[in-house]
């Protein structure tokens, strides 16, 4: 039972991330039944492509990740596709930490030294590029502990905000923006980096991976929609992009604080241990030197953020539908050649997993180009 808790904190604890600071705001754009409805449909979709996932990681001798898995059962090139989509997600959501970790920053510091949000931002970056150069190993399990906190710091703002939850806010649909939850969710709902380190916590128990996956899914949906009910609820169409400023108005300082605080430790505790991976994916799987490693995991976002790319819920929607769609669209794959060299073929029914992810990745490229 210890080790299934410990795997599962780990699994809950990194998907439970940065998305969810974005989804309120997507709640007031679409609608919150819409929220739902996709909710509903990519958590199913998340769960089989994890448990996909878990299979090949058990059936399959070695320690992998899902870049030695593309090219040990398709080739090299597929090895490239997936490593991309690992690259891409990961510097998105890079990305979306520098500039939700900077605002969280200037939303508290601002109010006692003053300041612009970029010099807060540079003080996140800073920060966190030194540590990740250092190579510091123990920010998991600080997420861990953090992960307990955030649930208490829910449950407050829960209580608070309940005088002021308005039912009609849960009323409105807009089917304009019908697919904008898409990528968002997609994004807010993925750890399949972490399914290897929970078959090794595990033992390689494949009843209790798979329970791991399916509650951690559904804890992080539960918890994600008890979130949007709080702020959006709250706060309704005023609702702000990184949800805690809106939810300000409404309740003011003291509690917000606290919401900023947790925020700011969340991003960047969450910034590093990314920059980490990233960094690692680099120096470790494409021969790069570890110091120009860390150069591309760290100024990589940093340039694409003093570029003007700021629009946070633009660029998790974009990792999550682009770079997590590619990943589950390899995983299929992948399983498909795994139960073929098993002399086994896969069920016609998730043949459909790749084709929602590709509609998927148009549907959000279009949302940016055209819908905007």
């Amino acid at each position: 039972m210890l080790k299934f808790l410990k795997a599962l904190s780990v699994f809950a604890g990194t998907i439970i991330g940065v998305g969810i600071f974005g989804l309120p705001y997507v709640a007031s754009k679409a609608g919150f039944f819409i929220v739902l409805f996709f909710f509903l449909i990519i958590a199913a979709i998340s769960i089989f492509n994890h448990l996909l996932y878990g299979e090949i990681s058990l059936g399959t001798k070695g320690q992998h990740r899902l870049a030695g898995y593309a090219e040990m059962y398709l080739g090299r090139w597929w090895k490239g596709v997936s490593f991309f989509s690992l690259v891409f997600g990961i510097v998105g959501a890079l990305l979306a930490y520098l500039i939700v970790g900077g605002e969280f920053l200037t939303s508290f510091f601002s109010q006692f030294l003053g300041g612009s949000n970029l010099i807060y931002t540079l003080i996140f970056f800073i920060l966190g590029a030194y540590l990740i150069f250092r190579g510091i190993k123990s920010i998991s399990q600080i997420e861990l502990g953090l992960l307990g906190v955030f649930f208490v710091i829910l449950i407050v703002f829960f209580v608070k905000a309940l005088p002021f939850i308005d039912v009609n806010n849960f009323q409105t649909v807009d089917w304009r923006y019908f697919t904008f939850p898409y990528g968002i969710i997609l994004f807010s709902l993925w750890g399949l980096t972490t399914v290897p380190e929970m078959k090794e916590i595990l033992g390689g128990n494949r009843k209790l991976l798979r329970r791991a996956i399916v509650v951690g899914i559904s804890l992080a949906t539960i918890t994600y929609l008890f979130f949007v009910v709080t702020i959006f609820g709250a706060t309704g169409f005023n609702t702000s992009k990184e949800a805690m400023s809106g939810f300000y108005q409404v309740l003011g300082n003291g509690i917000i604080n606290l919401g900023f605080v947790f925020g700011m430790i969340t991003c960047f505790t969450s910034f590093i241990t990314l920059g980490l991976v990233l960094k690692k994916m680099f120096w470790y799987d494409m021969g790069v030197s570890k110091n120009v490693s860390w150069l591309i995991a760290c100024f990589l976002p940093l340039g694409l953020f003093l570029l003007g790319f700021k629009e946070f819920i633009d660029i998790i929607g974009l990792a999550g539908a682009v770079g997590v769609g590619l990943a589950g669209t390899v995983v299929v794959l992948i399983y498909k050649e795994f139960l073929k060299r098993k002399s086994q073929k896969m069920h016609r029914l998730l043949y459909l997993l790749p084709v929602l992810l590709v509609i998927g990745i148009f549907f959000e490229v279009f949302y940016c180009i055209f819908a905007k």
